[in-house]
């Protein structure tokens, strides 16, 4: 049947005009594999909308013709190219003034949604009158702009409030939370919830038949806008997000929060308030790196490619050591699928890593049935009959050279030709690791951070008899089990503890000099750390603390402090102890006041973040990473290093090497040659481009 669209040259949308009288559009963008929003899109669906408010349908029901899902949001490189070109504000005046066409169309609007839908697309919905969500698993709404420095720009922070009530509206956006299609529902986000197959009919027929919001949710979303409730709930959201991010650092959710407070009026009025805030939070150093931290995040998860068919598939894991590391990373493969058998010298250490794999698949499979099957793929092997079918052996014994070496010569016999050996170490060079490996070629680290199931990198080690093959599966391997790898050479440290080890020294340096450590740690949380190195050396354990710098400190020329200089005592090694610099009840430090005249040094910050820095540029100086975007990933994913500030290498692009070079050779003067700065200082990375 004509869809009423003759003249019109449409590349990105499919139309249909059913014989119930309903149009069908359909959202398949030109040449790529997931839907995303581009301005040709935005200006294509205006066109439509223009025609169809002149002669309308019976009903207009918004679906993807992609197999992946609704839609995943903005085309955010374009919107990273509007930065450079001044343009960003016309192309959210554009997507606010498509959406509100929509909304404003005389008939049922209702959006279809399977799969992912996000940001933009979310958006989308919300300007449609109804909402209907399939129950399959990989249904998500969700509206993540805050991850981008910035928050959601066309029309959906006026919406969405106005839909389900300011305190819903503003926690998903707050906290980026996804929601499956039955929270939405409960929510009152998505007025039905069908299985996949019957999705377009079911959005047909409640355009057609429509649907009364129950009164509670109708009441709370007028009651929780109202102009004397957003003076009291807003000051409560800032208060709780203020305990999570500092404004300073992150200005995006506390701008959503003052606007939604003090705006009033039409949503047209609305609407102006909400793009003059987006726009500038846009324009924002914040937003740039937190949008260069995105692609970052993409080009990591690229590295994974496909994983192959055949023999160089990894389906079965083997894990010798079932401590902590060991064992969490056992638990986390099965947990993402694969097979696994974990090996240790006694029953014991199995049964406890046994245990808090329990634990972790009882957080987070909450189906019983689901949970069973994921119990059922790990498995207690003291004999270590699993050796034989692994695909993948990930060692993780103690951090002594010798004993890795012994355990390669036993294991490796009884392994497959074609499967991989790979450790776990945290700091030992590969090549003290690799003597008499028959297969060197794949052999490599593979070496995780702890905790494993919240931390999301990997680091693959190489060494110059590796396969280029090896590190193909590792990364593919670690994609699979939702991790971020990045490659490395195999010096002492690899690119993550090389660079935390002389920022942890020097605060333990600082606590001996007597400087506490709640000072110290303020300092660094100042800067943007997620935690302070005081804090995070108890975290890691005294004893992990004291051999990694055993291990590093000699390669980097630095001293040890006394805090760091010999193993602690049994019962003193930190967090898992309950004792170490600080004393812990709970999982919490226990930080001692600070007395309120006490001022700290001037220079702290700089003695925490300056040795940081130093050797980042020494690191990309010598190649640890193939590139200063390589070595901010790897530093931010794997130490959570100060993300508004794009990495290690971007501070120092943003910062100025001539000022920080400065402030190095003031330290030098005052403390001594650890602060002398590194080779690399004049590499031409480090400038702004």
């Amino acid at each position: 049947m004509n869809s009423g669209f003759d003249g019109l040259q449409l590349r990105h949308w499919r139309t249909e005009v059913r014989p119930d009288g309903a149009m069908v559009l359909s959202f398949d963008r030109d040449g790529k594999a997931v839907n995303a929003i581009s301005q040709d899109v935005l200006i294509e669906l205006d066109a439509m909308l223009e025609r169809i408010a002149l002669e309308p349908p019976k009903a207009v029901v918004v679906r993807s013709a992609k197999a992946r899902g609704f839609i995943a949001g903005a085309d955010i490189e374009e919107f990273e190219s509007f930065d450079a070109k001044g343009t960003t504000a016309d192309a959210i005046r554009r997507g606010q003034r498509v959406f509100q066409r929509l909304a404003e169309l005389r008939v049922p609007t209702v959006a279809a949604i399977h799969g992912f839908c996000m940001g933009g697309g979310t958006e989308l919905s919300l300007a449609c009158r109804y909402r209907v969500a399939s129950n399959d698993p990989s249904t998500k709404i969700g509206l993540p702009e805050i991850k981008l420095g910035i928050y959601p720009g066309w029309g959906g922070s006026v919406r969405l409030p106005r839909l389900v009530g300011a305190p819903a509206a503003m926690e998903m956006m707050l906290t980026q939370r996804n929601l499956s299609a039955s929270a939405a529902r409960a929510m009152g986000l998505v007025d039905k919830v069908v299985a996949p197959e019957e999705l377009l009919e079911a959005a047909v027929a409640l355009a057609f038949k429509g649907t009364q919001r129950p009164f509670k949710q109708r009441f709370l979303a007028w009651a929780t806008n109202t102009w004397i409730a957003r003076q009291l709930i807003a000051p409560k959201l800032a208060q709780m997000t203020a305990r999570k991010a500092r404004k300073e650092h992150y200005p995006a959710p506390f701008a959503l929060i003052e606007t939604w407070r003090r705006s009033s009026g039409d949503t047209n009025r609305l609407l102006d308030a909400e793009r003059r805030a987006v726009v500038k939070l846009a324009g924002t150093p914040t937003a740039r790196n937190l949008t260069r931290i995105y692609f970052l995040m993409e080009r990591l998860k690229n590295l994974g490619g496909k994983d192959a068919d055949g023999s160089a598939k990894i389906e079965r894991v083997h894990v010798v050591g079932a401590g902590v590391m060991g064992g969490d990373i056992a638990a986390w493969a099965a947990y993402k699928g694969f097979q696994v058998t974990l090996q240790d010298r006694e029953q014991r250490f199995i049964d406890a890593a046994m245990k808090r794999a329990e634990e972790l698949f009882a957080k987070r499979a909450k189906d019983p049935a689901k949970r069973s099957e994921v119990a059922a793929r790990l498995v207690s092997d003291l004999d270590g009959a699993g050796v034989a079918n692994a695909d993948l052996l990930i060692e993780a014994i103690i951090e002594k050279p010798e004993a890795k070496r012994d355990l390669y010569a036993a294991v490796e016999p009884k392994m497959k030709a074609d499967a991989l050996l790979t450790t776990n170490t945290s700091s030992i060079p590969l090549t003290e690791l690799r003597e008499h490996i028959a297969r060197p070629a794949q052999f490599a680290g593979l070496h995780y951070f702890n905790p494993v199931a919240l931390m999301p990198l990997v680091e693959i080690i190489r060494h110059d008899g590796m396969d280029a093959a090896t590190e193909k599966r590792l990364a593919a391997f670690c994609k699979a089990i939702d991790k971020l790898p990045v490659p490395v050479a195999g010096t002492p440290g690899f690119l993550v503890n090389r660079l935390l080890f002389p920022y942890m020294l020097e605060a333990a340096t600082a606590f001996s000099e007597g400087i506490p450590g709640p000072v110290v740690d303020k300092a660094a949380v100042k800067f943007g750390m997620p935690m302070g190195p005081i804090e995070l050396i108890d975290t890691v354990g005294l004893d992990v603390a004291a051999g990694v710098g055993a291990e590093l400190a000699p390669f980097l020329g630095l001293p040890i402090p006394a805090a760091l200089a010999t193993p602690p005592e049994m019962g003193k090694r930190g967090k898992k102890d309950g004792q170490g610099l600080y004393e812990w009840e709970n999982g919490k430090a226990q930080k001692p006041q600070i007395p309120a005249d006490y001022k700290a040094p001037d220079d702290l910050e700089d003695r925490l973040i300056l040795p940081f820095l130093n050797e980042a540029v020494a690191a990309l100086h010598e190649g640890v990473v193939e590139d200063g975007d390589l070595l901010d990933a790897g530093v931010i994913f794997g130490t959570g290093f100060a993300p508004f500030r794009g990495g290690p290498i971007q501070y120092i692009r943003d910062t100025g090497v001539e000022p920080l070079l400065a402030k190095l050779n003031a330290l030098q003067a005052k403390y001594g040659d650890r602060f002398a700065p590194r080779p690399g200082w004049d590499n031409p990375a480090l400038r702004a481009g």
